[in-house]
This record gives structure tokens, C-alpha cells and sequence, in this order.
């Protein structure tokens, strides 16, 4: 059962302690309150700000479990300030192994790395944070809850998310994908999302079927990625991933191949490519 009066109040407090800095926003004008405003985080969860004031209002309709894992990783909790926000909204928290929380050290740690491409996802490809030049090299937009902001789920089923990686790429990215994804399917044998996500890919893409009954399986650890950009031209990028299994999240940070060249387009990209996505990390 929903505690909505809890709710509201936790949700509050902990945007109350929060300053702009804290979440990669700039200061602004001068605030009359303290903290962030509702439309702040609401932005930073890729929820409505009306339905994040009706969660702050005690009203309205009760945030689904996408809805308060975006809002748990807005506010920066930690690991128990999650399970406890959970809770207030009358759900089960996630499992602590593979819970797909990120850690606020961790969103400290990727908000520094300003110079390069950088975003956090979940095991299963849902990205949950990007900083503003992922965003902009990438082109994956504002970040919403779900299956909207899961690389693997929209690269098998929405052709459109494929037009900035260069079509020789196609078919070594999928295999990859697959196979790092039939990983953690044996690594988290029976855990509802990763078994509602195979089996959803396996009904909506043929693609996905055919490298999925291959049975090959490859953790991976690092990658090569070259986007089409439509401002900068062709990047060369080289994509390491930290892996924090405990969490189930990794930190993929992605460095040009040729500093002279690759990297000037980024330094570019940080000039003129990045002004729209400022708050959206």
C-alpha cells in the first residue's frame, strides 16, 4: 500500500537538500527556495513535472517502479534511501545484486569526466545517465523511464536509432550486443526484467533471434564505435567499460582514437553540439 503522505514528504527533503551543483545543473537565478525546483527533477527523472508535483502533493496516481527508480537516481539516493523510497510507494525494492541503483559516487565520479563522451546504463542497455556529450554525439535524446532509453531494445526494433553508427558497423554491433546480453541472462537466470526483455526482443526482431539461437556469449569489457555525426562529420571512438557488478550498472567512457582529429570534433561538439542538453544529465 502506497504511504502517499510519506511519499510526498521524502520527496521533498530530499529535493530540499539537493543544490543545482550537486546534479550537474547550473545555479541560475536566485532561488527563493532551497534546493532544486519540482521541474528540475522532474527533468532529471524524464517524468512530467504535474505528475512529480502530485507525488509531492500526496495525490494524483502512484508512480510505477521505472518511475521511482528515475526519481531515486534524480535525487541521489543511496542504496537505503532507495529500498526506503520504494517502500513509501508500495512497491518491493529491487534486489541489492543487479538492483540497477547508481551509486550518487558514481554520478560524481562520470560528471567530471566533461571532455569526453560518458554514460551509465543498466546491465540490460537501459541508459540511465549521460553526460552532454554522449548526448550529443549519440543523439539519444532526454532520457525517459524504460524501454525508450534501452540501446539494445531500440537498436533491434526501431531502425532509426542505428543512422549515426556507419552500416559496416551493423552487424558486429548486434553480435556483440547479443551476446554480452545472453551473458548477463545466465549471470541473472530468472530475474523478470532480463527475461521479459529477451523474450520481447525474441517476439519483435528476426535479427535478434537468429544471433540469439547462435548461443554465443562475451562479457563486454571494451568496444569500438564510430558515429556519423551530422554537425562534425565521422568520430572514432574507443569505449571502455567499468563494470560494478554489485550494482548491476557500468560506466562506459568513450575516448577518441585519434586525439588530433577524433578529439577536435568532440572539443567542437562541446561548443556547439551540447547547448540543448545541458540539463538534460
Amino acid at each position: 500500500m502506497i504511504d502517499r503522505s510519506g511519499l510526498a514528504d521524502f520527496l521533498r527533503r530530499r529535493r530540499e537538500t539537493l543544490r543545482p551543483a550537486d546534479v550537474g545543473l547550473p545555479a541560475g537565478a536566485r532561488r527563493r527556495t532551497p534546493g532544486l525546483r519540482r521541474e528540475e527533477v522532474a527533468q532529471l527523472a524524464g517524468v512530467s513535472t504535474d505528475h512529480y508535483s502530485r507525488l509531492e502533493q500526496a495525490r494524483g496516481s502512484a508512480p510505477s517502479e521505472s518511475v521511482v527508480a528515475a526519481l531515486a537516481r534524480a535525487l541521489r539516493c543511496d542504496i537505503d534511501e532507495r529500498d526506503h523510497l520504494y517502500h513509501l510507494a508500495g512497491l518491493s525494492a529491487p534486489a541489492r545484486v543487479a538492483g540497477n541503483h547508481v551509486r550518487p559516487g558514481l554520478i560524481d565520479l562520470a560528471s567530471r569526466l566533461v571532455d569526453v563522451p560518458v554514460c551509465i546504463s543498466t546491465d540490460l542497455g537501459e541508459v540511465v545517465w549521460q553526460n552532454a556529450l554522449f548526448a550529443a554525439v549519440g543523439g539519444l535524446g532526454e532520457l525517459r523511464p524504460g524501454r525508450d532509453a534501452n540501446i539494445i531494445w531500440r537498436w533491434f526494433t526501431e531502425p532509426s536509432s542505428r543512422e549515426r553508427l556507419p552500416s559496416a558497423d551493423w552487424a558486429r554491433l548486434s553480435a556483440t550486443s547479443v551476446s554480452d546480453l545472453r551473458a548477463t541472462y545466465s549471470r541473472r537466470a530468472g530475474d523478470r526484467d532480463v527475461t521479459e526483455l529477451v523474450h520481447d526482443l525474441l517476439d519483435r526482431s528476426a535479427e535478434f533471434r537468429d544471433l540469439w539461437e547462435r548461443h554465443e556469449v562475451s562479457v563486454r569489457r571494451s568496444d569500438r564505435k564510430d558515429f556519423l555525426h551530422p554537425e562534425v562529420g565521422l568520430i572514432h571512438l574507443r569505449c571502455e567499460i567499468l563494470l560494478t557488478p554489485d550494482e548491476g550498472v557500468q560506466l562506459l567512457v568513450f575516448f577518441p582514437v585519434d586525439p588530433a582529429d577524433d578529439g577536435a570534433k568532440l572539443d567542437l561538439l562541446r561548443v556547439i553540439g551540447t547547448q540543448d542538453f545541458q540539463t538534460a544529465t
